[in-house]
């Protein structure tokens, strides 16, 4: 599955039923869709300083997973999202920072 097709998928499970959809229900909720998404990435990075790519892996998963939960939940697409990154690659990304 790739990025777009899970923000598709995340999309299309707003209109679904919060008592039997899990993303329906964190859609409802974007605060707890941002407490999800804290939560998973910092499984992430635990998985990550233990050394366990299969781990990793998975925990990576489920960043990905909540972190474009919790924006759709405020109204950010990946569209959006990747607009931002194309907008950034104009310059380094020392430049970039250096910038702020």
């Amino acid at each position: 599955m790739s990025v777009r097709d899970l923000a598709q998928t995340i999309a299309a499970r707003a209109q679904a039923d919060a008592e039997t959809s899990w993303t329906a229900r964190l859609l409802a909720n974007p605060d707890k869709a941002a407490e999800k998404f804290g939560e998973e990435a910092v499984e992430a990075i635990i998985e990550a300083t233990k050394g366990d790519a299969a781990r990793l892996t998975s925990e990576a998963a489920d960043v990905v997973y909540h972190l474009l939960v919790m924006c759709a939940a405020h109204g950010v697409t990946l569209d959006a999202i990747e607009a931002e990154l194309a907008r950034r690659t104009a310059q380094s990304g020392l430049q970039e920072k250096a910038n702020r």
